[in-house]
């Protein structure tokens, strides 16, 4: 592979990390919450495409960068308000750098004209060549000597190629204390003989600012490496006033100038008078040089805290480490039936070696987990596109943007939660005017929320307008032919058929919704993650959709049965209690479907083997036990099932890759004793017995 490919390749990597923490801080800066350090974080991530695109020669994102970088300079110098207008212009800026990354990336085209706009815009509200106001004058005379650092900065070409500039370094640099920099031109050739490429400047600077050398060296950062710097610490001047000398300051205050006395080490004075004298300073502690050594070697490991790796690496040690539990788990089994005991010395390495495996599995899933901030800091610009299209104003409020997950869910639940917050703006929040009419902010509220719960991701997306109209998608559904006009259905039903392939209220067709496909498209998308997707609406309140995710794709927790002699893996996160039935609890209906009294309502009941196509005969509930489990929507069952034999974590192998779809099958797992153990779809399972269950009286049957 081309070595420059290869770090193009990394630069792009590096963009889009930068895109994603410049697009976060804006929106912190439009909320009024941003910090100092966030707005210095926004213009670093501009400085930063714009450098490495000056390295690959993209004119087009070097120029926008440049504009975009000194209009954010001027925000951080308090010279440019960020009030709504120039907050609007920068996040516009923000997507447009993204674009003109990606169309470097792809060898794309970028719309020109809408560029030339902005550049124009920010010349509108700021003049881009003015300059920062003067530093503030110094206090009157003092007698204590100003910490001083001498800088010499010579610039090679590299740096001006990378499109930096000397100008705004030395602007940085002030903002540690006032500077005096004077130019050496002793290397610069006549005209004739220059190189217009060339570096031939050095810049002398004095700064007198109390600060580490590496807050200086910070400033240089970006460009360390394309030029020549050295940082050295100034000598103190003496003061040169002599002892009656009359000082006068700006104030017109004056006072005689005495400076303080010097004693020798050896022999000091007589202790003072308390009230005539002050006691001498304390004398200060000088670091030990190899203590000193140490601690810079310690911060500069700090600075390297992370490495970039790339995914199928990390994917082929997660295998490996699927098989390493796989292997554990049959060795397991072999030293069971060989009859070993329990306190023998070979079971006891073997237990250990049973948590040490769970542990390497744990710290592996680990490096792959990481934090939906990612998915979710795309969504405020969705918001802002969707409301604008639609002619409304929402507002995003995300919790939980911390919440880790497995990398390849994360991947995957950007597509529903776009169609999701898209519908929740197009359909759920009301226009300004209906909003204000039922008492309501002009502005609508989208809440995105993530949590943990019972070993699964639950992610929210909830809106404040009118709720699903429910008689309207019931007729529209009718219309449509997706039920019969004389159905009889909850409004959990209704709410559910949002769902179905084709279903649209929308009167009209337009770019974000009419054409009847998106909300089963979320659905599918998130049946193919193993999880489940709910609805919770009230009329005049609004409507919340609730997906439930396995937080991996490579491991589960599991409860393993046995029915008729096969075993099944059912997940842990489905199952809400294990029971006993008794025959007195259990009802027969219509059909081969019988229901469990519990807890004053009734649970159909599912033989697991009958469902699988095991047998052709059902169990006897009271000769079983039973898993009381929940699928999606929270719709419950009960799982009949020969034995449960232990909870046990699995490695998950896809069946439908392997080998093909089977129904109520959602993958499979490799068991100790080498055997392949089938994981049950509770989902599919609970779906499929609901259907063939014809509607009961309420007394009987009990909607859960």
């Amino acid at each position: 592979m081309d070595p420059m490919a290869a770090i193009r390749e990394t630069f792009f990597q590096e963009c889009e990390e930068q895109l994603a923490e410049l697009e976060a801080g804006l929106i912190l800066m439009e909320s009024g919450a941003a910090e100092a350090e966030t707005v210095n974080a926004v213009f670093r991530a501009v400085h930063s495409i714009k450098g490495g695109a000056g390295i690959f020669a993209l004119d087009a994102l070097v120029r926008f960068a440049h504009v975009f970088e000194t209009a954010l300079d001027q925000v951080r110098s308090g010279t440019l308000a960020t009030g709504p207008g120039v907050m609007n212009l920068l996040l516009r800026a923000a997507d447009v750098l993204a674009d003109l990354v990606r169309a470097a990336r792809d060898n794309g085209a970028v719309d020109e004209t809408r560029t030339a706009a902005l550049v124009v815009e920010f010349t509108q509200v700021s003049n881009l060549g003015h300059e920062l106001p003067p530093a503030p004058k110094s206090q009157p005379t003092v007698c204590a000597p100003v910490p001083a650092w001498h800088i010499s900065f010579t610039p090679t070409p590299a740096l001006y190629a990378k499109a930096n500039e000397t100008a705004l370094l030395l602007r940085e640099l002030r903002r540690l204390g006032p500077i005096e920099a004077t130019v050496d031109t002793t290397h610069l050739p006549e005209l004739s003989e220059m190189d217009p490429e060339g570096a031939y400047l050095t810049w002398n600077i004095t700064l007198e600012a109390d600060c580490a050398e590496q807050a200086i060296r910070n400033v240089f950062e970006f460009v360390e490496d394309d030029c020549h710097l050295e940082i050295a610490a100034a000598t103190p001047a003496e003061p040169s006033l002599k002892p009656g000398d009359i000082i006068t300051g700006d104030n017109g205050f004056s006072f005689e100038f005495f400076p303080p006395p010097v004693f020798d080490e050896e022999e000091p004075p007589a202790v003072p008078e308390p009230e005539h004298h002050a006691p001498p300073p304390a004398p200060v502690a000088k670091q030990n040089p190899v203590e000193a050594m140490a601690a810079k070697a310690e911060s500069a490991a700090a600075v390297s805290a992370t490495i970039r790796v790339d995914l199928d690496r990390v994917d082929r040690m997660i295998d490996l480490v699927g098989e390493l539990v796989i292997n554990e788990a049959m060795l397991s089994q072999r030293v069971l039936e060989a009859g070993i005991a329990r306190a023998s010395g070979v079971a006891m390495a073997l237990e250990e070696l049973e948590h040490l495996t769970r542990e390497i599995q744990d710290s592996v899933m680990a490096i792959r987990a990481q934090p939906v901030r990612s998915v979710f800091q795309r969504m405020p610009r969705l918001v802002r596109e969707v409301a604008a299209q639609t002619g409304k104003q929402a507002r995003l409020v995300t919790e939980g943007e911390g919440t880790e997950v497995d990398k390849t869910v994360i991947e995957r639940i950007a597509d529903p939660l776009t169609h999701m917050i898209r519908n929740a703006i197009d359909h759920g929040l009301e226009s300004p005017e209906k909003r204000l009419a039922a008492g309501k902010p002009a502005e609508g509220l989208v809440r995105l929320t993530a949590l943990h719960r019972s070993g699964r991701i639950v992610l929210e997306v909830s809106d404040d307008g009118a709720g699903i109209n429910r008689a309207r998608v019931k007729e529209k559904a009718i219309e449509n032919g997706l039920i019969s006009p004389d159905a009889t259905l909850t409004d959990d039903e209704i709410d559910n058929l949002i769902f179905l392939p084709g279903f649209s209220t929308a009167s009209t067709v337009s770019d974000i919704s009419g054409r009847g496909v998106g909300m089963d498209v979320v659905r599918q998308s998130v049946a193919a993650l193993g999880g489940r997707i709910s609805i919770s609406s009230r009329p005049g309140h609004g409507s919340t959709f609730t997906l439930s995710l396995p937080l991996t794709l490579a491991v589960l927790d599991g409860m393993v049965i046995s029915a008729r002699g096969h075993t099944l893996i059912i997940p842990l996160g489905a199952i809400v209690e294990t029971l006993k039935p008794k025959a007195a609890d259990v009802f027969p209906l219509d059909g081969e479907i019988n229901v469990i009294r519990l807890r004053g309502g009734y649970v159909p009941m599912v033989d697991v083997a009958a469902s699988l196509g095991y047998s052709d005969e059902f169990v006897e509930p009271d000769q079983s036990v039973a898993l009381l489990v929940e699928g999606e929507g929270g719709v419950r069952a009960v799982l009949l099932a020969d034995a449960i034999h232990g909870q046990r974590q699995v490695v998950i192998k896809s069946l439908e890759a392997n080998y093909r779809a089977v129904p109520g099958i959602a993958a499979a797992t490799v068991m100790g004793d080498g055997r392949v153990a089938l994981i049950l779809d509770v989902d599919a399972v609970v779906k499929t017995t609901r259907s063939e269950l014809s509607r009961p009286e309420p007394s009987v049957l009990e909607a859960h």
